[in-house]
């Protein structure tokens, strides 16, 4: 996948949700090939410009697909595994890639090795596959042993992965994914809680299999370029962009972006070469349209994603701005089941769509958004500029959060001086010439304007 990383958009679906699965998993139910609702969704998926998708959990699980009951079997509830090598067939019929999550920090409790503990006690051969597992209390699920839970979630088991055995039952099944389902890449849930050497030996695994197979961390704090390295990561979820993407628009203050993308991404930013995941939103938190104050900021912000270094994303029904908040602590209200007629018809925003395809195509066709530098050239509460630049194309791009037109000078010294042509506003182009020229951008809009070299 990596000689086209920056060419990737991504369309984030979380199947179990989208098609409709029950909560729970009976494990004696037929499989129902509910996973045929995301073909018939690939015509609307690849037309907005999306060319990879990343699939939320698809393997046999008891309820959201985080607990895991076995990593070799696609969950019932989605349908058979030669459902899902049909739809992996049809995804790269299309020239689009596909991505799993891997989710192998943890466990839920039906995994068969964790029900052998319950069933023999000490005398397991498994005892040693769960972290901390002793047999010198009883759990908070009243077992008569006691273990480590993800994040004080006694439901999700942690996995020993220092443990040879256990690595080789996960590496065995990435090997299957690889193999069966051609898969692209992984993405790993929970990769800060992630042992190390476990992510060094998968990555070595992965890449001799695929040298071109892409491996990106779920990783919401700390320094991103420790694990995003030569093998380990290619690349991670950017929560902190994530943050500073609606709050910027939220405070009336792109100072907060913009010191996020010039710390991250700029002459000395710590993650200048790095290619990270930019993400609006996901399965885990509130959707885009109900974290803005203000829905009109929805087209800058995609805007902004789009045009700012990384790989953007977009979870499945937030092209239309759909609204979405978890509700005491249930994730279920940002996983819903979507019907496309529907949607299409009901849309918060029904200009939304034709503005992302617009800016996938703008995307693709322009170097400097793809790899380019970046450069910040203005910031102001309201108004922020940066340059993107790639050999001998550079791509300015101008955002406005306020609901008025907004003029904003820019030097000579800032920027070259000579024609601009706007790419995101077909036919209209600027001049800049002299010490000092003023740019004008209309309200809640945005310009991206390539210099033209005469």
């Amino acid at each position: 996948m990596s000689h086209s990383n920056e060419t990737a958009i991504f369309y984030h679906l979380y199947p179990l949700g989208f098609c409709g699965a029950p909560e729970y998993n009976d494990f004696r139910s037929a499989p129902v090939p509910r996973l045929q609702k995301i073909t018939s969704w690939l015509d609307h998926i690849q037309n907005l410009g999306f060319n990879s998708i990343y699939l939320g959990p698809v393997f046999e699980s008891t309820r959201h697909g985080y607990d895991t009951v076995d990593y070799y079997h696609i969950d019932r509830r989605l349908g058979t595994d030669a459902d899902m090598v049909s739809l992996s067939q049809e995804i790269h019929r299309r020239g689009m890639r596909l991505v799993f999550d891997g989710v192998f920090n943890h466990t839920g409790r039906n995994f068969w090795a964790f029900k052998d503990i319950l069933a023999n006690g000490q005398a397991s051969p498994f005892v040693d596959w769960f972290v901390n597992l002793r047999f010198d209390g009883r759990s908070p699920k009243n077992d008569p042993f006691t273990y480590e839970g993800w994040n004080g979630h006694y439901d999700l088991v942690k996995l020993n992965l220092k443990n040879p055995q256990v690595k080789d039952h996960l590496l065995f099944a990435v090997e299957s994914w690889i193999q069966d389902y051609q898969i692209d890449g992984i993405r790993l849930d929970a990769a800060d809680q992630l042992d190390m050497g476990f992510i060094e030996d998968l990555t070595a695994f992965c890449k001799r299999m695929r040298p071109d197979f892409w491996l990106m961390g779920e990783l919401i704090h700390g320094d991103y370029a420790r694990w995003v390295r030569p093998g380990r990561f290619d690349s991670c979820t950017n929560y902190e962009c994530y943050k500073g993407l609606y709050s910027s628009f939220n405070d009336r203050n792109l100072f907060e972006i913009a010191y996020s993308l010039k710390r991250q991404f700029g002459d000395y930013g710590i993650y200048k070469n790095l290619l990270l995941y930019s993400f609006a939103d996901n399965h885990d938190v509130d959707r885009l349209a109900s974290q803005l104050k203000d829905p009109l900021d929805l087209f800058n912000l995609y805007t902004l994603l789009y045009s700012m270094p990384g790989i953007p994303s977009l979870y499945y029904g937030s092209e239309w701005g759909i609204s979405g908040k978890k509700d005491h602590g249930s994730d279920a209200p940002l996983r819903p089941c979507l019907d496309l007629d529907t949607c299409i018809r009901t849309a918060p925003h029904p200009e939304l769509p034709a503005h992302l395809k617009f800016l996938a195509e703008m995307r693709q066709s322009t170097p400097a958004l793809l790899s380019g530098s970046y450069r910040q050239v203005m910031v102001g509460a309201q108004q922020f500029a940066f340059l993107r630049e790639s050999g001998s194309q550079t791509v300015m791009v101008v955002v406005n959060s306020n609901d008025q037109p907004a003029e904003i000078q820019l030097t000579c010294q800032q920027i070259k001086n000579g024609r601009w042509v706007d790419l995101l506003n077909p036919g209209e182009e600027w001049i800049s010439q002299g010490e000092k020229s003023l740019l004008t951008i209309d309200g809640k809009w945005a310009r991206v304007l390539q210099y033209q070299q005469e």
